[in-house]
C-alpha cells in the first residue's frame, strides 16, 4: 500500500540515531509545550463520524447543554459502530440501539417524513439526542456534572441518579460514564495541543526491532506465523509491548485517543490512510509515526516492515494513543 522504501543500508545506518533524536528530542520538547486537551469538544474531528451522519450528529449534538456532537458520536460508536442495521441479542435496534419499548416512548420523526423508523439514522440519531436531553431534564436538579448524571441516567435510570445524588455507585454505570466521556475525546477536534504519549518511545522501539520482517496478511506476530505482521497487527503488538491493548483492525485503532493535526505529530502517534477521507470506518492502513515525515509500517504482501513517508494523497489523520482511550473502545464494532 505504501510505495516508498528507504534502502536497507540507509535504514540500518541511520535508523537508531534517527529514532533517538526524534523520540528523545521531539518528544521532550513537545512534552514541555503541550497543554492537554481543552474545550468542550463541540467540533467533530475530521472524518471521525461517517460523512452520511456527520451533519445529523453535529446538529442534534447541540440540542441541549448536557450533550455535544462528540459525546453523541461516542454513544453511537459505542452502541453500534455507526451501523444502521445493527441488532443485539436483546433486540436493541439500529444505529442508536433502541430497544422497542424505549423507541415507542422516545422515538421521534427526525426527518419529518411522517414516520418514526428505528432503522433510519435520520430518525434514530435525533431520537438519541432527544432521549439524552430528556434524561438530562429528569436529573437537572441533581448535584454534580450534568453530562455525567445524564449518562448515568441513561445506564441506570434517572431514579438511581436522583436517589444517590449523582452517579450511583454501580460499577457498570460508573464504567459507562467513564467510557463515553473518554471516547468523546476521540471524536472531538482538539482545541489545544494534545499531551504526548508516555508509552510512545517503547512502541517505536518494538516496531524498530521488526524492520525487515516480511508482511503477512492477518499476521499478529505469533510463532505459528513466523513472527510476521500486517499493518494493524504490528501497531497492536507495538502498543501491547508497553501495556496498551488496541483493537485488532486499523479503523477501530483510530478511536484509541485524541487526534493531533499533521503539524503536531509526535513519534509514536498512529497514522492512518484511507481511500475515503470523510469516514474513519473506511480506514485501510496504519503505521507508527517516527518523525521527519516517516513512519514504520507493514505495507503489503510481498513487502517487509520498513520506513515509509506519510505525506501521500491517502493520508487520513493520526491518533495519539492513550491507555484510557484504548481501554474505552468497544469490543463489538
Amino acid at each position: 500500500m505504501r510505495k516508498w522504501w528507504i534502502g536497507g543500508g540507509i535504514a540500518v545506518a541511520l535508523g537508531l540515531s534517527f529514532m533517538m533524536v526524534l523520540v528523545v528530542g521531539v518528544y521532550l520538547v513537545a512534552g514541555n509545550a503541550a497543554g492537554g486537551v481543552g474545550g468542550s469538544g463541540k467540533a467533530l474531528a475530521k472524518g471521525s463520524v461517517p460523512a452520511a451522519y456527520q451533519a445529523l450528529v453535529q446538529r442534534w449534538g447541540n440540542l441541549c447543554p448536557a450533550i455535544n456532537p462528540a459525546l453523541l458520536a461516542a454513544q453511537l460508536y459505542q452502541e453500534s459502530g455507526f451501523n444502521p442495521t445493527a441488532q443485539s441479542p436483546a433486540q436493541a435496534q439500529g444505529i442508536a440501539q433502541f430497544i422497542p419499548g424505549t423507541w415507542a416512548a422516545h422515538g421521534i420523526d427526525g426527518d419529518g417524513d411522517g414516520d418514526r423508523d428505528v432503522w433510519d439514522p435520520k430518525d434514530a440519531i435525533p431520537s438519541a439526542a432527544t432521549y439524552d436531553c430528556t434524561l438530562a431534564g429528569y436529573v437537572e436538579d441533581v448535584p454534580g456534572n450534568p453530562t455525567h448524571n445524564m449518562l448515568a441516567a441513561y445506564n441506570a435510570g434517572a431514579y438511581a441518579v436522583i436517589r444517590y445524588g449523582g452517579v450511583p455507585p454501580y460499577d457498570e454505570t460508573q464504567n459507562y460514564v467513564r467510557i463515553i466521556t473518554t471516547l468523546e475525546e476521540s471524536f472531538a477536534a482538539p482545541t489545544t495541543r494534545v499531551d504526548p504519549s508516555e508509552q510512545a518511545a517503547g512502541a517505536i522501539h518494538y516496531a524498530q526491532g521488526k524492520l525487515g520482517t516480511p508482511y503477512l496478511w492477518g499476521g499478529t506476530g505469533t510463532a505459528a506465523q513466523g513472527g510476521r505482521f500486517d499493518c494493524s497487527g504490528l501497531t497492536q503488538a507495538a502498543y501491547e509491548s508497553v501495556g496498551i491493548t488496541l483493537p485488532r483492525v486499523a479503523n477501530d485503532q483510530y478511536n484509541a485517543g485524541p487526534h493531533p493535526s499533521r503539524d503536531e505529530l509526535l513519534p509514536g502517534d498512529l497514522v492512518f490512510f484511507s481511500d475515503d477521507l470523510t469516514n474513519s470506518r473506511a480506514i485501510r492502513h496504519v503505521g507508527i509515526y517516527v518523525g521527519g515525515g516517516y513512519m514504520i509500517d507493514a505495507p503489503r504482501t510481498g513487502a517487509v516492515i520498513r520506513f515509509d513517508p506519510i505525506d501521500t494523497p491517502d493520508y487520513f489523520g493520526a491518533t495519539r494513543v492513550t491507555e484510557e482511550g484504548a481501554a474505552a473502545l468497544p469490543t463489538h464494532v
